[in-house]
């Protein structure tokens, strides 16, 4: 089994996720007492937040970048951010590791093309759905990305900062969703994404009036599937 590193932590509610994602799948796979050669990298999201939030993205890159090379020093022979906001720095882990980022958008993309999505309405801190980091990959696949409106832009954004990212999922925020979603159905969306790994606190992908997918529970899959490819080799050729 390939070892994955995960930059983590941003926040450790999502990481805790993607963990249990990454492991449940792999015991699932394999069977028995099987699990994840991972990893983990946790962040003090504090600092990597406030640098965010004032534009020091070098700050930000460093801090991701230090977590990376920690990772690579442990063996990890590629890196998992478990953060669509974070995939900001993907080129400079690539950079300074030399090991291969395995891209949320990337996962995300492919399903989406497998189900026939088109026009797409992206959801996640403001950093997400405003910034090309993580509009653009969308873009360039074909994708319609609807317009999201200053004001939900910013309640999405605090509710992501000011709840999920400390554990905290409100009934109020619950509701706006669904307000939002409805509006976006009434828009003819295909399809929601999840752009931010915390979303899926508030978010019930199953039961909403569009088909919503979860960028963390998708990454998951494809870490998963990335780290089974040699196990798999070996088990068809004994």
């Amino acid at each position: 089994m390939r070892k994955l590193g995960m930059i983590g932590g941003t926040s450790w509610n999502s990481s805790a996720l993607y963990y249990e994602h990454i492991n449940r799948m792999v015991a699932r796979q394999l069977g028995g007492l099987s699990s994840a050669r991972l990893l983990l990298e946790s962040i003090d999201l504090a600092p990597y937040a406030a640098a965010q939030q004032r534009g020091d993205y070098e700050t930000a890159r460093q801090i991701i970048s230090q977590a990376a090379m920690t990772l690579a020093a442990g063996g990890a022979e590629a890196i998992l951010i478990g953060s669509n906001t974070t995939h900001k720095y993907a080129p400079a882990v690539e950079e300074v590791t030399g090991l291969s980022v395995l891209h949320i958008a990337d996962a995300t993309i492919a399903k989406l093309k497998a189900d026939g999505r088109r026009r797409i309405a992206l959801l996640g801190t403001r950093f997400t759905m405003t910034e090309d980091f993580a509009r653009e990959p969308y873009e360039e696949a074909g994708f319609d990305l609807m317009p999201i409106s200053n004001d939900w832009v910013a309640t999405i954004d605090r509710i992501i900062f000011d709840e999920l990212a400390m554990g905290v999922v409100r009934r109020d925020s619950q509701r706006a969703f669904k307000t939002l979603f409805t509006e976006l159905a009434k828009q003819k969306a295909d399809a929601i994404v999840l752009a931010c790994t915390e979303l899926v606190l508030a978010i019930d992908p199953k039961a909403n009036v569009l088909p919503v997918y979860d960028t963390t529970e998708i990454h998951a899959r494809a870490a998963v599937d990335w780290m089974l490819a040699g196990q798999e080799v070996a088990r068809d050729a004994a």
